[in-house]
């Protein structure tokens, strides 16, 4: 598979094929920097199977995301969530842009405690584009040029996925940052009150490894009704994201942490180390100790 094709395909679903040019400035498994697309044809509706944060340099593109008419324009960002559908969209000729396409994992990874933040934003209050500040354009700039001097002088380095990871984690710290203090002026507003409480359990909770039944009893609701609510807001059930946190949970205590296998058991809340270990078998494929020393 060409080059370009492998990096659309890694990026997003489509219901025909997409020609393009794509300019890639940096991938890894989780992570896939791209500098310019030209399209060659104009797309069908296109869904993204990952995160996406695009900033826009010169010119505009409308679309519609998931239906609803949007228009992104010079110095402005686009975000948008997995399973965000891109269709109608017509590009202005000096239509120019910067994008950072991440996974699921390496997003909670870089936020931790903070991705209550970034899914309210995106999933409750359902806000995709913001105009950027002069002060937020310098600061990107200035950091775009060190990321890619990072990218481009340290090849042979050992370390040089982390360094560039953890400059990408600053950068998207700063972007939730940015989206905290949106929240509390009131720039952004409404949404639906039930699955915001229920990203909330999910991300203050002592434990991850509950079961829906115990969030919807907090809630007052019923299982299957809280499952309804988290699908239509986010297209994906109160299970999914319930596993989604408990696994990125189980990432970061094996591999970040000192703590025992014993004590992970004990933080997430399941009931004995030996059930522990089933669920990442299950899951990763791999005991806990194989997944730490991986």
């Amino acid at each position: 598979m060409p080059e370009k094709e492998h990096y659309l395909s890694m990026i997003a679903g489509v219901q025909s094929e997409i020609k393009a040019d794509v300019n890639v400035g940096y991938f890894d498994d989780d992570i896939i920097m791209i500098d310019n697309v030209r399209l060659l044809s104009e797309p069908s509706a296109t869904r993204l199977k990952m995160n996406a944060v695009a900033i826009c340099i010169r010119g505009r593109v409308s679309l519609e995301l998931n239906g609803v008419p949007t228009l992104l324009q010079a110095n402005q960002v686009l975000i948008c969530p997995p399973n965000t559908v891109f269709s109608n969209m017509m590009l202005s000729p000096d239509f120019e842009f910067k994008a950072i396409f991440l996974t699921d994992r390496i997003l909670h990874s870089f936020l931790r405690e903070k991705m209550s933040i970034w899914t309210q934003v995106l999933y409750v209050n359902r806000m995709h584009v913001a105009t950027i500040s002069p002060e937020d354009i310098e600061f990107m700039g200035l950091f775009y040029r060190m990321l890619n001097i990072s990218i481009n002088h340290t090849d042979d380095h050992p370390y040089r996925t982390d360094v560039v990871h953890s400059l990408l984690r600053a950068a998207f710290l700063d972007i939730c940052g940015s989206m905290e203090m949106m929240v509390s002026c009131g720039q952004v507003a409404g949404g639906d009150s039930l699955f915001q409480r229920f990203l909330q359990l999910l991300n203050n909770g002592p434990s991850r490894h509950r079961s829906v039944h115990s969030y919807a009893d907090e809630l007052c609701i019923t299982p299957k009704y809280l499952s309804v609510v988290c699908k239509n807001n986010s297209g994906k059930t109160a299970s999914e994201w319930i596993t989604e946190h408990l696994l990125e949970d189980i990432r970061y205590y094996l591999r970040q942490t000192d703590m025992s296998i014993k004590e992970v058991s004990h933080q997430l809340g399941f009931p004995n180390t030996s059930f522990f270990g089933k669920y990442v078998k299950e899951h990763f494929g791999m005991t806990p100790i194989q997944f730490r020393r991986q």
